[in-house]
């Protein structure tokens, strides 16, 4: 077998010449020997393996205890039982608030230690609520948990050389997270052992025919110029055929550089933007829509809703008083409402938003007339996940304000949304229906893989919603999925490919 040793790195010409045939490789083992670290002898024992020098013999799970500071802390000085014990021995009865003073602990650490040794018999309450010693020695636990305390100062305790008495102390005292209050840190820790396969020997025996023992150098340095001893000084050989390193630039998310894509050209275009929060209340979601509380209506949008607090406080005037007016009679919009009784307590429940329209009706009551605005927001809704559907995605969101705007102006921006922003080539609109535009359209646009879908809905807002917010002017609405429209333009055949953790198939992809 030809084996170019050149291409061998020191920590695994170390490595070679130190093991031998049939002999277990493990971590502790070479950080032990050879001095190494533990990334060290993951990155050996990684290449090795590559190279088919190594095979993995067997694997198993370790678990180990650790001390943390408390844990020295409490070696050094004593456990609290221990010290409450001594305390009470020197001095006689006293208070749990005065043994807490004395000895410098929290009063839930103390009342914790005296329980221990209270159900052990050790100790007990006085009639007049003093803590008295009742026996000369501690309980065996109290004793096993300070023994413990003192072999963990040489290191880590491997579980497997603890008794079954120690187990069972070692249970109560440790802890595998937030383990800065517990004396003791649970560490499970997984142990490959490795051996040499038959390639690995003759990479070893090669290693020592060509004389290479790991401690040649790579580099020259200022300090052994200057001093000569690069003379005498032993140097890796160049390996001219070595594989070089990838190179990977940083590159921004390519859903992400889609996003601020969209963003800078709607600006360019003189719209505004706009933005709220993530939670928001019935009243902006719904009600301030025009969508009423209790119809059918409301179900196509299922909202998460939020338990703590499940109610804001209240919802500013003047236009609750406006919306639930236009609700129930249709205040002065020429509208007759929907003839019901307005509840004000549901009105204030908080729900995540589920459609980024909230965000225009919250425009509307500080919009400027002539105006454009636009916002990229998340939603949450209730849906099926697959290759077009999330239960949380993005919309793009906008209005246009203005006494020349119309169903014209609407079909422009859309068209543009669609052909310039998506991609598409194919389009086709539809009549849609909400419950807050007259007339409504939705927008289709077809995929190569995917077919045809639906990009989104838009119209011009009804009187009972402008009017009620404070807007006396028409006012072109639309809601379209950028995740779908994301997908014409990367190139995707599904909404989850703009979510995906696989790392590479983030790089390969390119944003704008």
């Amino acid at each position: 077998m030809d084996i170019d040793v050149k291409n061998l790195h020191p920590l695994e010409v170390r490595l070679l010449r130190h093991v031998a045939s049939g002999e277990d490789i493990t971590t502790d083992r070479i950080v032990k020997e050879l001095d190494y670290k533990v990334g060290q002898c993951n990155q050996a024992f990684s290449w090795l393996s590559a190279k088919g020098y190594l095979v993995e013999k067997r694997r198993s799970n370790r678990v180990l205890y650790e001390l943390t500071e408390l844990g020295r802390e409490q070696q050094e000085k004593g456990t609290p039982a221990q010290r409450i014990f001594a305390l009470l021995q020197n001095e006689g009865p006293l208070g749990l608030p005065q043994v807490a003073q004395r000895l410098g602990l929290e009063k839930s650490d103390v009342g914790s230690a005296f329980g221990q040794l209270s159900k052990a018999g050790v100790c007990a309450m006085t009639g007049d609520n003093q803590a008295q010693v009742l026996k000369e020695e501690l309980p065996a636990d109290v004793l096993g948990a300070a023994a413990l305390l003192k072999r963990g100062l040489s290191g880590q305790l491997d579980e497997a050389s603890l008794s079954n008495e120690d187990k069972q102390i070692m249970a109560k005292i440790a802890k595998k997270r937030g383990a800065a209050g517990s004396p003791f840190k649970v560490v499970e820790r997984e142990e490959i052992v490795y051996t040499l396969t038959e390639a690995g020997g003759q990479a070893r025996q090669a290693v020592f025919a060509a004389n290479i023992t790991g401690e040649e150098l790579g580099a020259v340095t200022v300090q052994m110029l200057a001093t000569g001893a690069w003379k005498n000084a032993s140097f890796r050989p160049y390996a001219l055929n070595a594989p070089t390193s990838r190179l990977i630039p940083g590159r921004r998310n390519p859903y992400g550089s889609y996003l601020q894509w969209v963003k800078d050209k709607l600006c360019s275009l003189g719209f505004e933007e706009f933005d709220g929060p993530l939670v928001e209340t019935e009243f902006w979601n719904g009600d301030a829509l025009f969508m009423p509380q209790f119809h059918s209506a409301r179900d196509i949008h299922d909202v998460y809703y939020v338990k703590n607090a499940s109610h804001c406080k209240k919802i500013e005037e003047p236009w609750l008083s406006q919306v639930a007016r236009t609700h129930e009679d249709g205040w002065t919009t020429g509208s007759r409402g929907w003839g019901y009784a307005f509840d004000h307590e549901f009105t204030r429940r908080q729900v995540l938003r589920s459609q980024g329209t909230v965000l225009s009706a919250h425009q509307l009551t500080k919009a400027k007339v002539p105006g454009k605005y636009f916002g990229v927001v998340r939603c949450f809704r209730y849906d099926q996940v697959d290759a077009t559907h999330g239960a949380d995605f993005y919309q793009t969101e906008g209005i246009v304000l203005g006494e020349d705007v119309n169903l014209k102006t609407l079909l422009g921006l859309l068209k543009m949304f669609a052909e310039e922003i998506a991609g598409a080539e194919e389009v086709k609109y539809v009549p849609g229906y909400f419950p807050f535009t007259e007339p409504s359209i939705e927008v289709h646009i077809k995929h190569p893989v995917l077919g045809w879908f639906e990009l989104g809905g838009s119209g011009i807002f009804r009187p009972e919603v402008t009017k009620a917010l404070g807007i006396d002017v028409p006012v072109l609405a639309w809601g379209l999925g950028i995740d779908r429209m994301a997908l014409m333009h990367l190139g995707l055949n599904d909404l989850r490919e703009l979510f995906t953790p696989n790392i590479e198939s983030v790089r390969m992809r390119r944003g704008n």
